[in-house]
């Protein structure tokens, strides 16, 4: 594949993204809370909980971390299961009438879970550069910086990459505590049900 190709798909990645796990759930909770939908509400602050490795990843890439290879294949993991592993709301939205929000939200809920899983094998090759500081310094890698870079220079411009790098790091000890105490002691209690998770 071509750098320039490459470039491109790399580019088209980070506007979808933009689109699928920002814009639209934004969007949705909004909507939600207006129409007082609970089920949804309650899905999409669990989904805006799990999808904030995306924003710690975009981070550790401003900041030149390899990890940031691991936490966005994790992030493209973890998101379709927080979308559809809870009984208690798919029951709930499910049981709703049919409406306008209905049905975007779950055309958004299916778009999102395409998006991840074919973002997660396509973010395969590129796992090297997590692991190997060449494969990490080459082009092939070193693409995935340019969009963070330029939204650093939008958002962020008095601050380093190392100043937010250093935030970026931060979050991502609590999220792995925070990920850790629900696996290890919140699942084996609460199961497959959100209630609990307020």
């Amino acid at each position: 594949m071509s750098q320039e190709l490459l470039r491109s798909l790399v580019w088209m990645d980070f506007r979808l993204a933009v689109l699928f796990t920002v814009i639209l759930p934004l969007v949705l909770l909004i909507w939600a809370t207006v129409k007082h939908m609970d089920a949804m509400q309650r899905l999409l602050i669990i989904y805006w909980r799990v999808s904030s490795l995306l924003a710690i990843t975009l981070y550790l890439l401003i900041g030149n971390i390899p990890i940031a290879f691991l936490t966005s294949f994790l992030a493209r993991l973890l998101i379709p299961i927080s979308l559809w592993f809870w009984n208690d709301i798919n029951e709930e939205i499910a049981d709703q009438p049919p409406s306008p929000l209905n049905l975007t939200f779950t055309s958004w809920r299916w778009a999102t879970t395409i998006y991840c899983g074919l973002g997660t094998l396509a973010l395969i090759p590129f796992l090297q550069c997590g692991f190997s500081t060449t494969a990490y310094q080459s082009p092939f890698c070193q693409v995935w910086r340019e969009a963070p870079l330029v939204f650093k220079d939008t958002f962020h411009n008095g601050y380093t990459p190392g100043f937010l790098a250093f935030f970026a790091i931060l979050g991502l000890i609590i999220y792995t505590l925070y990920l850790a105490y629900f696996v290890v002691v919140r699942l084996g209690r609460q199961g497959r049900s959100a209630m609990a998770d307020q």
